[in-house]
């Protein structure tokens, strides 16, 4: 993998948001869930479709914090339009878990 230095890696914004709405996405090609996400402030409430099935249903995600990549160009995903890209990790069977604060934070807050 290339080596990167630290401006390219404060070209990324990575912040915190809290999921405010998820639904399945059934016509998706893999399983997926549809997230509306909150970042507060003037990011406000931003949408992401996540192949999360394996471990996540819908009802589970709201309230939830997770932590997103906001400043990617919008990507249509089907007839879903996603405007963020929420961070997660392969579980020992290459399935999604969620990365997550571990501590009570504010949304909004920019990864450093």
């Amino acid at each position: 993998m290339a080596e990167i230095t630290f401006d390219d890696f404060a070209k990324i914004d990575i912040r915190v948001g809290e999921i405010t709405q998820a639904e399945p996405y059934p016509e998706a090609r893999k399983p997926a869930i549809k997230l509306w996400v909150d970042f507060g402030g003037e990011l406000g409430v931003k949408k992401s479709s996540a192949q999360i099935t394996k471990h996540y249903d819908p009802a589970g995600l709201v309230g939830k914090k997770v932590m997103a990549v906001v400043n990617f160009p919008p990507r249509q995903i089907g007839k879903f339009m996603s405007e963020i890209l929420v961070l997660g990790v392969p579980d020992g069977e290459n399935e999604v878990v969620l990365l997550t604060p571990d501590k009570e934070v504010p949304t909004g807050g920019r990864m450093y």
